[in-house]
């Protein structure tokens, strides 16, 4: 027989899980659900390889019009907005599950990014951030003349 480590969390999120089943059947609406806006958070990986250090954030259906990147103080600041397919009708939706809405993030820049060459670009509804560093900066040796 195993011994295995109690893990509380799994339980805790078993039971969410169950929670959010029990409710989605008995609230779910033919008529729809209400749209979920608010503030939400759009998920992001960061990495660093010798060159770069990058960001990458998940951000479909926000337009390109709609998103921010600004740096200020040493951080960087990611703002945007998804906005509602107006071309659909709030009643005719069965399912909304993904938030709406406005989102900020901000990250701390370590002194080795070189702000001056940060690019940004999206594809396939991924926004990637690049952060060169700066060059390293190597001692300067002065030879010293013996007269």
């Amino acid at each position: 027989m195993a011994i295995v480590k109690y893990n509380p969390i799994k339980e805790l999120r078993t039971m969410q899980e169950q929670m959010n089943r029990l409710l989605d059947l008995a609230w779910n609406r033919e008529t729809g659900e209400d749209m979920r806006e608010g503030v939400w958070q759009p998920a992001v990986d960061i990495y660093e390889d010798d060159e770069s250090v990058v960001i990458k954030a998940e951000i479909p259906d926000v337009d390109q019009k709609d998103i921010e990147v600004k740096i200020e103080d040493n951080t960087l600041t990611l703002k945007g907005e998804r906005r509602h397919d107006q071309s659909v009708k709030k009643e005719n939706y069965h399912r909304v599950e993904r938030y709406y809405g406005t989102f900020q993030r901000s990250f701390h820049l370590p002194h080795t990014i070189a702000q001056e060459k940060i690019k940004a670009s999206c594809d396939r509804g991924v926004l990637t951030i690049t952060l060169p560093k700066k060059g390293e900066k190597k001692p300067k040796q002065i030879t010293v003349e013996v007269k």
